[in-house]
């Protein structure tokens, strides 16, 4: 069982410039559980991933991960806490995709230290895991935009921390791999790992997720389980536009 880890914020805000990007954003992710963020364009579901992740100090509020403020933690100390998984990936990065993958050992090493056989493994479970195995010697600009968001997502996997987030991980995925990957997060849920993802999809979340967090315009208009939070109306005035999600039908008690 992962070291369980619940994410919280509390009355959090973010300004640029005098411009609010998020205010008064409050909410609880907890471990064992697959958390999506929805919202339209600009409803600030990247930048509230980056505060999650600590990638960002707000202006307001806190974000704490089993009560240690996060954007207070030193570098090492937050990888070995929060792996992350970026929406594009520099184009011109010079490694091989298993060069890149073992990125994800480095919050265990130290400055002078070489890779063990458990970061090894940890390496080739992760790119089994997303079926990159024969592309391991290839250079990472030598793959597709699928192909890359994959080895992204594996370097995540290798990096072995309690908490994951993904920025819109199933941009540039065909459809088996979109649902390949949603299968996988709630694995790592199963396993006691907090999983939180920014996505567009909202059939994906619906049929996913165990808690949404509905964003518009930077400020929180619906969360929590996406049956009761996804509903036509609140999608209408958010999106402004007709939506109606078909809910998968719960499992029977057995």
């Amino acid at each position: 069982m992962a070291n369980r880890m619940t994410l919280k914020a509390r009355e959090l805000g973010y300004a640029v410039a005098g411009r609010e990007l998020l205010r008064d954003i409050r909410l609880d992710l907890p471990a064992g559980q697959v958390s999506v963020l929805l919202g339209p364009n600009g409803a600030g579901k990247t930048t509230l991933l980056r505060l999650l992740a600590g990638l960002a100090a707000p202006s307001h509020g806190a974000v704490r991960l089993n009560g240690q403020c996060v954007s207070r933690m030193d570098a090492r100390q937050r990888a070995r806490l929060i792996a992350w998984v970026p929406q594009h990936l520099p184009a011109d990065i010079p490694l091989t995709v298993s060069e890149f993958v073992a990125l994800g050992r480095m919050p265990y090493l130290g400055a002078f230290a070489r890779h063990a056989a458990a970061d090894r493994a940890a390496v080739a479970e992760a790119l089994a895991t997303v079926e990159l195995q024969p592309h391991a010697a290839k250079r990472l600009d030598a793959l597709s935009g699928g192909e890359r968001q994959r080895a992204a997502i594996a370097r995540a996997l290798a990096q072995q921390a309690p908490l994951i987030l993904l920025d819109e991980p199933t941009n540039h995925l065909d459809l088996r791999h979109q649902h390949k990957l949603q299968l996988l997060l709630r694995e790592l849920a199963a396993q006691g790992k907090t999983v939180v993802q920014v996505l567009h999809d909202l059939a994906l979340a619906a049929e996913y997720a165990d808690r949404v967090a509905l964003l518009d315009s930077g400020r929180l208009a619906a969360e929590g389980a996406p049956r009761a939070a996804l509903t036509p109306e609140r999608l209408l005035a958010v999106y402004r536009w007709p939506v109606r999600l078909r809910h998968p039908i719960p499992p029977r008690a057995a």
